[in-house]
């Protein structure tokens, strides 16, 4: 009975928050949901996290939670307690394609490209940056192309095939995509679908440019990767 006795007074709350967050995180790794929001490479950093906050919430129980919180504190503390809960319980599904379209476009610090691969072996992030180091469409004209991604739609024009390329985690994701000649007679894919294209690259008069385009010539739903963020 001693230990509930030095627990009164909301001293439970932090250590019960503390436990409950560091849940969330571990359970985030054993799940895979990771993959959804972070680089692999940054995956330990999580995993000790969660560990650490799940041992320090066990040590603050067995001292006896601390110093009793102030009612600010406490709704503080019980509202972090109320989301880690929720979190848990309803884990959260990032809409690649809602994110992709409130973030800049705009590729930085580009890497080198391998000129090596064919094209039919490129990614869909290989043509993209390739298309902008060597932005003439007649150049690229003809090659086989065979990539994956999501579908983002593209206020007037047509949806595109596209990836989330992140340094980090989805805060700095920056979209790139590729514009897609879909098959007539079909319906236009819905957004965040994943597909796998197969075609050839062709041009089109848009905006009044010419620019490079995917003439799909098969397009086949498949599962969404395990890793889908790019470096």
């Amino acid at each position: 009975m001693t230990l509930p006795r030095r627990l009164r007074g909301g001293r439970w709350l932090r250590p019960l928050g503390l436990g409950l967050w560091g849940a969330v995180l571990l359970q985030s790794g054993i799940s895979g949901r990771l993959d959804l929001l972070l680089r692999a490479v940054f995956h330990p950093l999580v995993w000790i996290s969660g560990m650490v906050l799940v041992v320090v919430a066990l040590l603050e129980l067995v001292g006896g939670g601390g110093a009793a919180p102030t009612p600010r504190q406490r709704t503080v503390l019980l509202v972090g307690v109320v989301v880690a809960i929720a979190v848990l319980l309803v884990p959260p599904r990032p809409s690649f394609a809602d994110l992709a379209a409130n973030r800049d476009r705009e590729l930085l610090d580009e890497p080198g490209l391998n000129f090596v691969v064919p094209p039919g072996q490129r990614s869909l992030t290989e043509w993209v940056r390739l298309l902008r180091s060597q932005p003439d469409p007649k150049l690229h004209a003809g090659d086989p192309v065979r990539i994956s991604g999501f579908v983002l739609p593209v206020p007037g024009d047509r949806p595109q095939l596209a990836r989330l390329l992140v340094r980090c985690c989805l805060v700095d994701a920056t979209p790139v995509g590729l514009p897609v000649l879909w098959p007539q007679g079909r319906p236009l894919p819905k957004a965040d679908q994943w597909l796998e294209l197969r075609g050839v690259m062709d041009t089109e008069r848009f905006d009044g440019q010419t620019r490079s385009v995917i003439r799909a010539e098969s397009v086949r739903p498949i599962p969404r990767p395990a890793r889908p963020l790019e470096p």
